[in-house]
């Protein structure tokens, strides 16, 4: 049996909890918050305890850090230098530099850090490698919009939303990027990146909080067609070359295109309980992380270079959040 805790409660961190308290061999043995009223709610909720940091750790194998990204590092190193494994959310750190202290700290301590990129769980992201597979990538394009849901956070548009996209680009390209630009709206609240990468191709990724429809969409254009990505509905889409048919139109000949649409099969499963399972994973048998923080920390990176393109006055606060 796992002893697992989240430190963090509130509408993410409950979540892990929820999800902790479904998985087998796993015991949720409690969850801390700064609210000590929202703790005991959610302790409740799931039939755990509410406790204090402190004891918490002691009690804990691992535990899920789902707290305001400036406090990434103050709580990942007490828990690294306890011993207890971690899910740090996404951003991993809000300094590099201290984001470097913690790897080297959990490779000493002999730690598994794994970093909440959640959308590397997403069914429709993990069916991805197959639809790629012997495909040259020409260039992606994301969209990730939406309203303001009027939570109030530290990190910027890029940071917070962004990253997803960074992290999952990054990935699909398998190295980093050769240049890097951004433009952004002077409230912090709109902004768009454009990555070139080593074998000439490249990504346009657009964050937003002034859109009144939520979009969480991924395509990528490839040589043999183009692939559409539906992160909400967990949905592929590949459109392959249009057909040329000739049709006779009131005596005259006349071309006709019909493009050729597959859908392939993607598993109706919870991104996050993969995620869950996959941390739980290694935390039990593998020792080793599904995302580990060298990744997660080459996302912050990139994600800090195109601030400073897309808000070269500094204004980049949200007050926003969406995990």
């Amino acid at each position: 049996m796992t002893n697992v805790g989240v430190i963090g409660v509130g509408s993410m961190g409950s979540n892990h909890a929820r999800v902790y308290s479904t998985l087998p061999e796993v015991d949720l043995v409690g969850v801390a918050d700064a609210d000590e009223e929202r703790a005991a709610e959610v302790a409740e909720r799931y039939e755990t305890t509410a406790l204090d940091r402190r004891s918490l750790i002691e009690r804990a194998d691992a535990v899920s850090i789902v707290v305001p990204t400036r406090f990434h590092y103050e709580i990942a190193r007490e828990c690294i230098e306890a011993g207890v494994d971690v899910l740090v959310e996404k951003p991993f750190v809000d300094d590099p530099e201290r984001g470097e202290e913690l790897v080297e700290l959990a490779e000493r301590e002999g730690v598994v850090v794994q970093v909440g990129h959640i959308e590397r769980f997403n069914p429709a992201v993990l069916a991805l490698e197959d639809v790629l597979a012997d495909k040259e990538v020409l260039a992606y394009e994301v969209r990730r919009l939406g309203p303001d849901p009027g939570r109030d956070i530290q990190d910027s548009i890029v940071t917070d939303l962004m990253i997803h996209d960074i992290d999952i680009v990054r990935t699909l390209a398998g190295e980093a990027p050769a240049s890097i630009d951004g433009v952004g709206r002077s409230d912090g609240k709109h902004a768009t990146a454009t990555l070139t990468f080593p074998d000439g191709s490249m990504a346009t990724l657009t964050a937003s909080r002034v859109t009144q429809r939520k979009i969480r969409e991924l395509g990528i254009a490839t040589d043999e067609g183009y692939v559409s990505v539906d992160y909400l509905d967990r949905r592929i889409e590949i459109y392959r070359g249009s057909m040329k048919q000739l049709i006779d139109h009131e005596g005259e000949g006349r071309y006709r295109h019909e493009s050729v649409i597959e859908r392939p099969f993607v598993e109706n499963t919870e991104p996050l309980k993969k995620e869950l399972d996959a941390f739980v994973e290694g935390v039990r048998d593998t020792r080793q992380s599904a995302i580990p923080p060298e990744d997660g920390l080459a996302a912050v990176r990139l994600a800090k270079e195109i601030e400073r393109n897309a808000f070269p006055d500094g204004t980049t606060r949200e007050d926003a959040t969406d995990e």
